[in-house]
């Protein structure tokens, strides 16, 4: 076997996989390099919380001895792969990005991690990530921010805002994030990456963790990578039913690798550049849309969509705040008083809301849901920006986007595309479209009907072809 050169650090999943089948790269050769990657490059992005080099090493001779033996391997034997901290793991320290769990060790692993594992996966280590998930920005009290390879003082997104730094700087193969209102595509977008949420229920959620029973509308777990096709593997791997997820979806789940290579020609693509509410970025905005004639030249159809939402982050905030009141209320009263701004403004807002005002928004998340309908009534496909700006400096939330005040506020302004599609639950993805003048990757939303990650794939993947991005590399790198 030869000795792998930093190259393979960029090089796709299914690659490596296919090299380690073949014995031409050992796994242990591949993920000591990801370690001494991170050991080297990692201080100046914080994408890791946790590193476990022991553990991913003796994965790698585990997988290693397998390969050797001739046994049957998984669909990710060997490919080391980062795991979003807000993912229980077994044996492994798993913050949620909170002072208040900083040391815990969870005895259990979430059922994300099982099937990792169970696919033979080698953990690198836990990613970076806001409060438990409660934010867009990978900011918290563990330590320093979370930093963006194309520039370190620029914000990496959240909540998988770890995943997506890690990923662009060569520092995993794969990646598993969570997306609650954005929170894989948040990050996909503003670290030049690729990252779809699924259809609500598609991978299931059960944590691993003792929690009172939630019903759980908006968040799910699912896919990052530097390719397309990386991230259909990985989804084939984490989807599918789960009993101990009362959200989980029984249909089969469908073949995402195979939809990569079906093709776009005759698709029907709606565009809209803010969903008849949002202020976005004029340069941003022009990217996105140029990204579009893509689709065209690929043989879809585009045309302007007609959505007009009206306070859809009202909706959605109501829902999530108080879920998280629900799992974290308990911290209010801590008198260590772990929590971040953020993180005690969101479970505080959940602590004040009344059923009458959980009852509205599930009303109006209703009107969303056939909002949307409409919409994919007349196209296969619905096409945005994904973030209204590109990644900001470290901190310094929006004060303004095209001259106007963000909706709701700078905190959360930027993210005005990704949210209602959490409401909504359908399936939606970013793909690296462009860079800004400041030299900022600018994501392309992708978002497609309930249950139809296939399409989204189809289409991500012949823009992939179209207009390949995943040649660059970051300044940290």
């Amino acid at each position: 076997m030869s000795q792998p050169d930093e190259n393979l650090a960029y090089a796709p999943a299914t690659e490596i996989a296919s090299l380690i089948r073949d014995k031409q790269v050992s796994p242990t050769e591949v993920t000591e390099l990801f370690l001494s990657r991170i050991d080297r490059l990692d201080s100046q992005l914080n994408s890791y919380l946790t590193v476990t080099s022991d553990l991913a090493m003796a994965a790698a001779r585990k997988a290693e001895q397998a390969v050797v033996k001739g046994d049957e391997l998984g669909p990710l034997h060997g490919i080391p792969v980062s795991v979003k901290d807000l993912q229980m793991t077994a044996g492994i320290r798993t913050t949620s990005g909170s002072l208040a769990y900083k040391d815990r060790v969870p005895e259990a692993d979430s059922a994300v991690a099982e099937r990792l594992l169970a696919a033979g996966a080698a953990v690198l280590g836990k990613t970076n990530t806001p409060e438990f998930g409660l934010f867009g920005a990978t900011d918290n009290r563990l330590g320093d921010s979370c930093r963006n390879p194309w520039n370190p003082e620029r914000t990496s997104g959240g909540s998988s805002g770890g995943a997506g730094a890690s990923l662009a700087a060569g520092l995993c193969t794969l990646a598993t994030g969570g997306d609650g209102g954005g929170s894989i595509r948040i990050p996909a977008s503003f670290n030049g990456v690729y990252g779809i949420k699924p259809t609500q229920g598609r991978v299931s959620s059960y944590s691993g963790a003792q929690s009172p029973p939630a019903v759980n509308l908006t968040s799910q777990q699912g896919p990052m990578s530097r390719t397309v096709r990386d991230s259909a593997l990985l989804l084939q791997v984490l989807a599918g039913y789960d009993g101990r997820d009362p959200g989980s979806l029984r249909a089969p789940t469908p073949d995402f690798l195979a939809a990569t290579e079906r093709g776009v020609e005759g698709l029907r693509i709606g565009w809209s550049s803010d969903y008849g509410y949002a202020a976005v970025d004029p340069e941003v905005a022009r990217i996105a849309e140029s990204a579009v004639s893509a689709f065209a030249e690929l043989g879809c159809t585009v045309e302007e969509a007609d959505l007009r939402l009206e306070s859809p982050f009202d909706t959605w905030f109501t829902i999530y705040a108080t879920n998280a009141f629900l799992t974290q209320g308990h911290l209010l009263d801590d008198p260590a008083d772990p929590l971040t701004w953020y993180g005690r403004w969101a479970i505080e807002a959940g602590s004040k809301m009344t059923s009458v005002q959980y009852a509205a928004a599930m009303g109006e998340r209703d009107r969303m849901i056939q909002q949307f309908d409409d919409v994919f009534e007349r196209f296969d496909l619905l096409l945005s920006p994904t973030m209204a700006v590109t990644a900001f400096p470290v901190e310094q939330y929006p004060e303004s986007i095209d001259g106007q005040e963000p909706y709701p506020n700078p905190s959360w302004g930027y993210l005005p595309f990704t949210h209602p599609i959490n409401t909504i639950g359908n399936a939606a993805a970013s793909i690296p479209c462009g860079f800004d003048s400041d030299g900022m990757p600018v994501g392309l939303h992708i978002v497609g009907r309930k249950g139809d990650e296939e399409t989204v794939f189809a289409a991500s993947a012949a823009f992939e072809e179209a207009r390949p991005w995943a040649q660059t590399k970051p300044s940290v790198s």
